[in-house]
């Protein structure tokens, strides 16, 4: 069983508006060069959402939203202080089985 972590936020915030791309352009730097694999994804409108033990989150989120999800739970927090107006919590795999699936039309 593996432990999620998340930071939620509306999409527009977590795209547009945060400069994450250098963030997790540094980070994916970082990976490679210590031979790590990559334990961090966006997922837009996050499907886990619509599971009714996250219906507090989805409620207080503006909506289109967007997840910041991981395995590394100090990646997360460490987001958490960065971007300050995000909802952070967790969930197992047992709990959400397709934890990166996305409701977002390709």
């Amino acid at each position: 069983m593996t432990t999620y972590y998340y930071v939620l936020a509306s999409k527009k915030f977590l795209t547009e508006e945060e400069p994450l791309e250098e963030v997790f352009r540094e980070r994916q730097r970082n990976y490679r060069e210590q031979g790590k694999e990559i334990d961090f994804w966006l997922v837009p409108q996050p499907a886990f959402l619509e599971q009714p033990q996250f219906a507090e989150h989805k409620s207080r989120c503006p909506q289109p939203a967007a997840a910041i999800i991981s395995t590394n739970q100090q990646f997360i927090q460490w987001l958490k202080l960065r971007l300050e107006y995000v909802l952070m919590g967790q969930f197992t795999s047992e709990e959400v089985p397709h934890p990166l699936a996305s409701l977002a039309e390709v």
